[in-house]
């Protein structure tokens, strides 16, 4: 690697605290990578429904990975420009602002328990109760539910939290707060992306909503204040290995991978494939409330600019379930192998699984369903199972497009293309069957770590680095394309027999099945 010997500023920083792993991606002018660090950190289950991480080993994983980047980069702190950090989104996290320890576990997004507390503040109202304020339906998925649990079910949380000496925030608060000194004057901060996964701000004004905060016992002490995503919040200090380097861009995963991906203008989408999957459209100046299961969120803000939003369609299980075929049932040894095996059968030989490990996300918003492997006969193989679970992406991608569709007729916006990033897009037989279901092209950008990207611009931005969203544009280059071959009517028999799939899901919680 050849030795870089100025000291000026060349380079930004992302940090990626997601789902599985914390990563630090160097990104030079031109957005290529010239360098990455990461490591995994533990998935802790509980019980049934129950997913957590431990902030702690979140944290010091993220100061690891900081330092493999730089020395695998070569560089040092004086060649950072600016620091964004991005993140798994509605994960919670509560903490002691004097002592910097967490009072619980990270309550994961995708964990289950707040279900009760959901249907208490739903009461006669609905689960779309605060809908025209925050955009969201009351539902386990988002963060707000899940502080309330924490003060509701740990022993002191309450009172500790009514003194004011407890903060919350999601993981790019708690990153960032660790970063600019911690319990030496860390800066307590979020972006509005994040604050728009809460359920607890206010869409319009893009603050605190005071009623919502009070309906579900959260102390307005421990909320960390709103920024825009591309702004200086603070420097990194001593013992971050960022010394005096600005943090000054903070998106949500979702939204970074959207900033990324150059969708800029009203119609754009993009999805990501990773964990689960996440569909956005660019809706401009709009606030556009789904009538179809979709999510209304920030898409982004700069700095002295109004808000841009999105529609989203989240759903909850597409790379996690090659995960779960690799580890719980030990049908392959790593998740490469998955396309190895579909690419052995010409389909799913009438096998459909329906991931609904969490319930059914968006569009469909049912935490009653749970997951189902359907259609089997004696003839089904392995292979044809691996087959099934790649086509169970595309199939649950297809059911939010539509919704998207839907929400979005009337306003001129019509999807021609769909640009796709994240792990599971090097899957070329999934690209080119999400091509098939959608009847749009799908296309890949030729720097697939969109999310880092994302928030690699918004710092960037924020301290001229880069001039402007158009010099985000000029970097963006398409990788490869995949065109629909299939025939429409082979298309429609899938999908039909997908959704009758997805119907036998539903209804399996009650109360013998928590």
């Amino acid at each position: 690697m050849r030795t870089r010997t100025t000291q000026h500023p060349q380079y930004v920083m992302a940090i990626d605290q997601g789902t599985t792993s914390s990563r630090a991606i160097v990104f030079d002018h031109d957005g290529q990578i010239v360098s990455i660090g990461q490591l995994e950190h533990e998935q802790i289950f509980p019980r049934p429904g129950w997913v957590e991480h431990n902030p702690v080993e979140i944290w010091a994983n993220v100061r690891e990975a900081i330092g493999q980047a730089m020395s695998r980069a070569e560089i040092n702190r004086r060649q950072v420009a600016a620091v964004g950090v991005t993140n798994q989104r509605e994960t919670a996290i509560v903490w002691d602002r004097h002592t910097g320890r967490p009072v619980y576990n990270a309550i994961v997004w995708q964990d289950t328990r707040t279900q009760a507390i959901c249907d208490r503040l739903a009461g006669d109202a609905g689960a779309d109760r605060y809908k025209d304020v925050c955009g969201l339906p009351l539902a386990t998925y988002f963060s707000g539910p899940k502080v309330a649990w924490i003060l509701e079910n740990i022993e002191g949380a309450r009172e500790a939290a009514e003194r004011g000496d407890l903060m919350f925030g999601t993981p790019e608060t708690w990153v960032i707060w660790q970063l600019t000194g911690g319990v030496d004057g860390g800066v307590h901060v979020t972006d509005v992306t994040n604050a728009s996964r809460t359920m607890l701000m206010d869409l319009r004004t893009c603050q605190w909503d005071e009623q919502i905060c009070a309906d579900m016992g959260i102390p307005m002490s421990m909320l960390p204040q709103i920024r825009t995503c591309s702004e200086v919040y603070g420097h990194g200090r001593e013992g971050s290995l960022l010394v005096d380097a600005p943090i000054a861009g903070s998106l949500g995963d979702q939204q970074a991978a959207t900033f990324g991906q150059a969708c800029f203008e009203p119609g754009m989408a993009k999805n990501t494939y990773g964990t689960g999957n996440f569909m956005l459209m660019n809706t401009g100046s709009d606030i556009v409330v789904s009538d179809n299961g979709l999510l209304t969120t920030v898409c982004y803000q700069l700095a002295g600019q109004e808000p841009v939003y999105a529609l989203e369609g989240s759903i909850a299980v597409t790379g996690s379930l090659v995960q779960w075929i690799r580890d719980n049932l030990k049908m392959i040894g790593s998740a490469a192998e998955i396309e190895q095996l579909a690419l052995q059968v010409e389909d799913n030989g009438g096998a459909y699984v329906v991931p609904a490990f969490s319930g059914l996300f968006a569009p469909y918003w049912r935490p009653d369903a749970r997951g189902a492997i359907v259609g089997l006969t004696r003839y089904v193989t392995r292979e044809h199972i691996a087959r099934a679970v790649l086509e169970s992406a595309a199939y649950q991608t297809r059911d939010v497009l539509d919704a998207m569709v839907a929400d979005a007729r009337g306003r001129g916006v019509e999807l021609s293309e769909l640009k796709v990033d994240g792990g599971m897009t090097v899957n070329e037989t999934l690209m080119q069957f999400q091509a098939d279901m959608l009847g749009v092209p799908v296309v890949r950008p030729k720097v697939p770590e969109t999310t880092a990207l994302g928030a690699a611009y918004a710092a960037g931005l924020a301290v001229g680095f880069w001039a402007g969203t158009e010099d985000v544009t000029a970097n963006w280059a398409e990788d490869k394309r995949w065109t629909p071959q299939m025939d429409p009517a082979e298309r429609d028999r899938l999908l039909r027999n997908w959704r009758k799939a997805v119907s036998k899901t539903l209804d399996w919680v009650d109360e013998d099945v928590a």
